[in-house]
């Protein structure tokens, strides 16, 4: 049994399998944030005149086009933010929501308001509840960790095919190196992996998933060469503080009590699920990045991770709600959470295809090729 040790940096721990440490008890984790940095951070006149020009090139794209560039939005923080931002920058977006079902009200009344104040056009993409039901379920049921990925790969999905129905280039994402480096491969993998979400489906599900947003290998290499997909934070001098005040202050925007929160799957898969029966909090890795950032202390995030992830009540009334909407009975679910651990790994992938060495020895030449189509 590996012994518990935490970051001496960041609230990093060995609850992440593959974790390291150096001679310093600085984790890898750390190291990843401090390279992210400097490939992606560009800060002073030289990050205004890599904004200016990151501008221009959208704005040339989308010459007469009712929109310039498209926008993925949740109702969260940082979503919420890249839409504030990108119209304080001149562009004429187009914002997409996924509907899968699970959003809180809150989150739909953040949505609604924020976009009416800034005079941005909404497409809500509903999915088809009865097949995404079932695809979830047979997640739960195949126990891996990763039962956010079905939601994740239907976003990506559906902003490509939007972008391509649209001729937009474009696509401006919340992603960013300042607030969210820290997650572990082990705690979410497979998000762009079609065959794996296609085999767990297979193996666990119980009707045909005809509707389901998807996009397959060949499909995902292509349209990283025909789209370009943007963090745009790191454009900017990105504080989570700042844009929580900017949000409220300026658009109306209500806090959700957690990062992602303002889905209630999420809220009940990352408070409850993760840590319960894998002994995964993503407290973890997202205090670990504001610590690096410098927006909290590390004292700070030891005495929030002293603390549920939230109230005890309010999980029993998600647990109740979240199996009984997803067709478990009680006994059901406790079987599932009881379920002996998988990982991406035990299933057929295209993660498998990719570690085989001749393609890993491919790998660097198929960057460049793509970064000269870009």
């Amino acid at each position: 049994m590996t012994e518990y040790r935490m970051c001496a940096r960041c609230v990093m721990d060995t609850s992440d399998p593959e974790i390291t440490f150096d001679e310093n008890g600085v984790c890898n984790h750390c190291h990843t944030y401090d390279r992210l940095v400097r490939e992606h951070i560009v800060e002073g006149e030289a990050g205004r005149q890599r904004l200016e020009k990151l501008i221009q090139e959208i704005k040339r794209a989308g010459q007469g086009k009712q929109y310039n560039c498209l926008i993925g939005v949740s109702g969260g923080v940082d979503s919420t933010y890249v839409a504030y931002l990108v119209k304080k920058l001149g562009l004429r977006p187009l914002a997409i929501h996924l509907d899968n079902g699970w959003d809180s009200e809150l989150a739909v009344k953040n949505i609604e308001e924020t976009l009416k104040r800034l005079e941005i056009d909404l497409h809500t993409e509903v999915l088809d509840w009865e097949e995404f039901r079932d695809l979830q379920a047979a997640f739960l049921k195949a126990s891996t960790p990763d039962s956010e990925i079905p939601t994740d790969h239907a976003i990506v999905a559906v902003l490509g095919n939007m972008a391509a129905k649209l001729g937009i280039k474009y696509i401006l994402i919340g992603n960013n190196v300042r607030t969210e480096t820290h997650l572990p491969s082990a705690w979410s993998e497979g998000h762009f992996d079609w065959k794996y979400i296609r085999e767990v489906h297979r193996r666990f599900g119980a009707r045909p998933l005809k509707n389901f947003p998807h996009f397959g290998f060949f499909t995902y290499y292509m349209r990283m060469i025909a789209q370009k997909r943007i963090a745009i934070l790191d454009y900017v001098n990105y504080s989570k503080k700042e844009a929580l005040r900017v949000l409220q202050e300026e658009l109306g925007w209500k806090y959700y009590g957690g990062k992602h929160y303002e889905s209630i799957y999420t809220r009940f898969y990352q408070g409850y699920i993760l840590p319960v029966k894998f002994g995964y909090d993503k407290r973890r890795c997202h205090l670990s990045s504001l610590i690096c950032s410098g927006e909290i202390a590390r004292e700070q995030a030891l005495e929030e991770l002293k603390t549920p992830a939230y109230s005890p009540s309010m999980q029993e009334e998600d647990r109740e709600y979240v199996a009984k909407k997803l067709g478990f009975s009680d006994e059901e679910f406790t079987a599932i959470m009881n379920a002996p651990k998988k990982s991406y790994w035990d299933y057929p992938s295209y993660g498998h295809f990719m570690e085989q060495p001749m393609i890993r020895s491919l790998v660097p030449t198929i960057k460049k090729a793509m970064a000269l189509f870009k």
